[in-house]
């Protein structure tokens, strides 16, 4: 996971609408006048484990994050899904149906380009992106800094496009009330069982691509099977975002949400 292997904090640039924030740090030592430090002396190596720390510091920030968006009265989504399952037709085709009915903001999170928030933005919605460079996840302060610049009085609903990955967001609260997964028909019928973590942590599992499953060769009852293995507890939507089909039993679950 990736408190484990640590990919991703290694320092570099985090975008947030444009701006960037440098985690790099520089240290500068001023030796006084006739003090010498001797630097070789033989040391053992020491370990320091510092994820119980980092996650720490995420969590605390994920549930401030949290009271921040119910003192707001914002339902909170946080969509993830591995690369290509259609995370951003799915938000889009969303937010477009429910116009009339609920406001909805988007966060995007994409390690380059705004190729995604550019879409989101062709049915009128407000859009902040975080280009993460080489960090596989978004984490609570970057959503925080990014949801600063919506208008979320403005908002119902604020949905968080998580980075395509099955592994290391699934360690990463954010701060919000549902965490949706999505698996897409051409993906195989296995993915749940390749990454439990993700699955068993979410509350919603939306099969996606409904229309390409025979082409696909989907093994739907294989899918809803291994679904209920991992995510016993979720809510299973199927759809097709492209073409509408079973969108509007996700939509009603949506309105009758809390926060909604």
């Amino acid at each position: 996971m990736c408190q484990e292997c640590g990919c991703g904090l290694g320092g570099g640039d985090v975008k947030i609408g444009g701006h960037s924030h440098d985690h790099g740090h520089e240290h500068h030592h001023h030796d006084e006048p006739g003090h010498h430090h001797d630097h070789c002396h033989a040391h053992e190596p020491v370990t320091l484990n510092l994820n119980r720390s980092l996650m720490e510091k995420n969590d605390r920030l994920a549930e401030r994050n949290r009271g921040f968006f119910r003192a707001k009265k914002l339902l909170v989504l946080n969509v993830v899904s591995s690369p290509g399952s259609g995370k951003t037709t799915f938000i889009r085709e969303t937010a477009a149906k429910l116009a009339g009915k609920l406001r909805v903001g988007v966060i995007v999170g994409d390690l380059a380009t705004d190729n995604d928030a550019a879409q989101l933005r062709t049915v009128g919605i407000p859009v902040v992106q975080i280009t993460t460079g080489t960090v596989c996840h978004l984490d609570a302060d970057m959503v925080s800094k990014a949801a600063a610049q919506l208008d979320l009085d403005q908002l119902d609903v604020l949905v968080i496009e998580n980075v395509g990955n099955l592994v290391c967001p699934a360690d990463y609260d954010l701060g919000e009330d549902l965490r949706v997964v999505l698996i897409s028909t051409t993906e195989g019928e296995d993915k749940p069982l390749k990454y439990p973590p993700m699955f068993h942590s979410a509350n919603v599992a939306i099969v996606t691509k409904s229309d390409l499953a025979v082409a696909a060769g989907f093994n739907r009852e294989q899918a809803l099977t291994n679904l209920r293995r991992m995510s016993h507890h979720a809510q299973v939507f199927e759809l097709s975002a492209k073409t509408g089909n079973g969108m509007e039993a996700w939509l009603e679950y949506l309105v009758k949400q809390p926060s909604a």
